[in-house]
């Protein structure tokens, strides 16, 4: 007797989603729809900002594909200006976004090519389709802060663009005076008496007209200063808040002052830019962030390094290389000192400067792990 062989049908019912890709600019928005690799993207354009318009595109974008109101909307758009207010709107209104690094998005290897808001807008939802068809590695995407987490960066970031700006200043003034055969120590701070006691090479005093925009500098430069004062004001008063009223993120810029090497500028921005609201999962993630990675080039028998890769946080990599030349002076007992004395110490200056970005690497390793894991860097000594 044969049995009878029972099969039960099982089907997938396919998901409708509506794939939206945006390509940013200060007056138009460019939309691109599509719910299928094989569909013609629907291509719209709407005013920059206007989110009463978007949702009539969507809608419009829906009814168009056949999809039912209630369908899943999922957009992309890249890394840029408009920050992450955008981001923001989408995902309280049901949107599931991503924000897309654009250096990551791959090109046509061709050394001349066609590039148009139209044709970027196609590539966006082509690859959004893409990603959501399980190429997870397609591209990188960026990790949005929340807003508390976004403002906090403003504090160092403005008192690093007060000083740049007072620099600018500084040298113009220099610039001038080297016009006219003159060379002044500036001091950066007094009165604008000094202007009018400069000589020529002749005995003169400077031309008028040189001496009032001269003026003009230094009171500016002098306004910078009480600018400057103010932001490390606010920055002493966080720090001297009651350990009970302190942030997570104050506790950790505390913590990294406790080594020897280490001052509050660079403490400060390690933590706002980098440790106080990102998870690292391993070594790899925190220097590839940083952007201090390799980018090796090897292809059949050639091979060459190509430098870091640069493509991480600016604002950590500057002061960590600079950290990591103070770590070679104050910390000299140190595993990290005695290894690049070991392997660049006696080299040439040109080695000795790509030996300290491969330090500023291992240092801004060891010390997540040593806010993370309270592992304390081998042969670190504290301040006392």
């Amino acid at each position: 007797m044969k049995t009878k062989t029972t099969r039960s049908a099982q089907f997938t019912e396919k998901q409708e989603n509506l794939y939206l890709a945006f390509e940013l600019s200060n007056s138009t928005w460019k939309l691109g729809f599509s719910v299928d690799p094989g569909q013609p993207v629907r291509e719209r354009d709407c005013p920059a900002g206007d989110t009463e318009k978007l949702q009539k595109e969507i809608e419009a974008a829906k009814k168009k594909f056949g999809l039912s109101a209630s369908a899943e909307v999922r957009s992309c758009y890249e890394a840029g200006r408009d920050g992450f207010w955008l981001h923001r709107y989408l995902t309280k209104n049901g949107i599931e976004n991503l924000i897309v690094d654009s250096s990551s998005i791959e090109v046509n290897r061709r050394a001349k090519q066609t590039k148009t808001d139209r044709i970027d807008v196609k590539k966006l939802v082509s690859m959004l389709m893409r990603y959501y068809s399980g190429e997870k590695k397609l591209w990188s995407i960026v990790r949005v802060p929340t807003v508390e987490e976004e403002d906090r960066r403003h504090l160092h970031r403005e008192l690093k663009g007060l000083k740049k700006e007072r620099t600018r200043s500084i040298n113009r003034i220099r610039g001038l005076l080297a016009n006219q055969g003159v060379k002044v120590k500036l001091t950066q701070s007094g009165s604008s008496e000094w202007i009018e006691q400069i000589r020529l090479w002749d005995g003169t005093s400077l031309p008028k007209g040189l001496q009032t925009r001269i003026k003009r500098e230094w009171a500016y430069i002098r306004y910078l200063n009480d600018q400057i004062l103010a932001v490390e004001g606010d920055r002493r008063k966080e720090l001297q808040r009651p350990d009970g009223e302190k942030e997570r993120d104050v506790k950790q810029v505390e913590q990294l002052l406790g080594l020897r090497a280490i001052g509050i500028n660079g403490a400060w921005v390690l933590v706002r830019e980098f440790f106080g609201w990102r998870k690292f999962k391993n070594r790899r993630e925190v220097g590839g962030l940083a952007g201090i990675t390799g980018t090796p080039y090897n292809s059949g028998e050639s091979g060459r390094e190509q430098g870091i890769s640069k493509a991480g946080n600016r604002h950590v990599r500057g002061i960590i290389v600079e950290l990591a030349w103070a770590w070679l002076r104050y910390q000299p007992k140190s595993k990290l000192t005695c290894w690049y004395q070991r392997r660049f110490g006696n080299g040439t200056s040109r080695q000795r400067r790509i030996g300290i970005v491969a330090l500023a690497r291992r240092l801004l390793i060891d010390l997540w792990r040593y806010l993370e894991f309270g592992v304390l860097p081998e042969g670190a000594e504290l301040k006392s």
